[in-house]
């Protein structure tokens, strides 16, 4: 199924969706600023499920499993290729949801604990954009680096186990390229930790205005 087929089939579960609850988009009133207000909060909680469910399941189980099964270059070498196009995918559904939320909730007339959460929205956009535009292209371009100098030394195609920390203890240039990309890729794993945490803080706000 191509990525155009997927997109009308999701599109038509969401009208489907509308058919069976067609009072949702009436919730608040009526008229057409009750309609923008639900039409914003549908956009606000499809573009932060969209952000956690991301955030997730590459952090905690994608990543977890590739990296159990996949020789470790080629593991390396598909998260150069995913990364960017995650931190794409989840920077545009934060900006989304800052965008929605500020809609809803303006900042003069909000209350405090809706600033409150305005602000873990910016934190977790702040923290994936600086992943998108800083963090990943170090660590891609300093991860090739290494592969190249790890390929010389004939390990990198091993799984599970690295033979790298091994190997480092009889090449300082190794070493000190492990040094530079740990750094680094800690960086991005942190920024990529306080977004998600910043989006589980939403979640549990989220779950209050919940009337099941």
């Amino acid at each position: 199924m191509g990525w155009a087929a997927r997109f009308l089939t999701a599109v038509s579960f969401l009208a489907a969706g509308v058919l069976f609850a067609p009072d949702a988009l009436r919730l608040g009133g009526s008229g057409d600023g009750a309609t923008a207000a639900a039409a914003a909060r549908l956009v606000h909680l499809l573009a932060f499920a969209t952000a956690w469910g991301a955030g997730l399941w590459v952090t905690f189980i994608g990543g977890i499993v590739m990296f159990k099964y996949l020789p470790r270059h080629q593991f390396g070498s598909l998260q150069g290729k995913m990364f960017p196009a995650y931190f794409m995918l989840i920077s545009t559904s934060s900006a989304i949801s800052v965008a929605a939320f500020a809609y809803l909730h303006p900042w003069k007339m909000a209350s405090t604990i809706e600033r409150y959460q305005l602000g873990f929205l910016l934190s977790a956009l702040g923290c994936n954009l600086s992943n998108l535009l800083v963090f990943t292209p170090m660590t891609v371009e300093m991860m090739m680096k290494r592969h190249k100098m790890e390929k010389d030394l004939g390990i990198g195609t091993e799984v599970g186990y690295s033979k790298n920390a091994e190997t480092a203890k009889r090449s300082p240039a190794l070493a000190a390229m492990n040094r530079k990309f740990g750094m680094i890729h800690g960086l991005s794993s942190l920024a990529n930790i306080l977004s998600f945490g910043s989006l589980a803080m939403h979640s549990w706000y989220l779950s209050s205005k919940l009337d099941l």
